[in-house]
């Protein structure tokens, strides 16, 4: 059985474990503790991040990587049937500098230096108004169809939206709002989300 290193609130593990999760894919879950990594994570990946699937003698320490190989498997429902073009934009897009935007807003007293509401406004204008443009369109980012984008990107906007919850009610993006909404309540979500015991060694 596939062993995955993972942490519950980690956004890269969560849309890994989703992939694993919707390919039907069952895996030994050892959850780590941040602090007190185990060692036998870190023999075989020394960087210390999660995720990290071990399979055999592959090992896939990339959340994307791991949505791949999953959706290699088994893809019910067509996760993969998505324009790579339009797919590595949003991406890019998302893991790159919003993902900065979002640490800078998630922790002020990092970036002193920073002004919190230029911060928001640059992820508004980078990302947010963006997301809402494509979702008042369509259902999903890449049309009518959940693809793998879809689950890439919401862990990331769940943890924008948990930084201040009154705030990004207030913000002018309902289709956004209404999407975060149906991956938050959708049973998958949920069953990745239960509570796991930090394994130890």
């Amino acid at each position: 059985m596939p062993i995955l290193y993972s942490y519950r609130r980690c956004p890269y593990a969560m849309r890994a474990r989703m992939a694993l999760k919707y390919a039907g894919i069952q895996v030994e879950h050892r959850e780590i503790a941040l602090r007190d990594k185990p060692k036998s994570m870190l023999l075989v990946s020394p960087k210390g991040t999660v995720p990290l699937l071990c399979l055999g003698d592959q090992v896939l320490d990339q959340s994307l990587d791991i949505m791949q190989w999953a959706l290699t498997q088994s893809d019910p429902n067509g996760w993969s049937n998505a324009d790579p073009s339009n797919a590595q934009d949003w991406i890019e897009k998302n893991d790159g500098i919003f993902k900065k935007i979002l640490d800078q807003y998630k922790y002020p007293n990092r970036h002193p230096e920073l002004n919190p509401e230029e911060v928001l406004n640059t992820a508004m204008d980078f990302m947010l108004k963006l997301m809402e443009q494509s979702l008042n369109a369509t259902q999903y980012l890449l049309g009518n169809h959940i693809t793998w984008v879809d689950i890439a990107i919401f862990p990331f906007i769940r943890q924008f939206s948990m930084v201040n919850p009154d705030q990004f009610t207030e913000l002018p993006l309902p289709a956004t709002k209404k999407w975060l909404a149906n991956h938050l309540e959708s049973e998958l979500f949920k069953s990745v989300m239960e509570k796991h015991p930090t394994w130890l060694e």
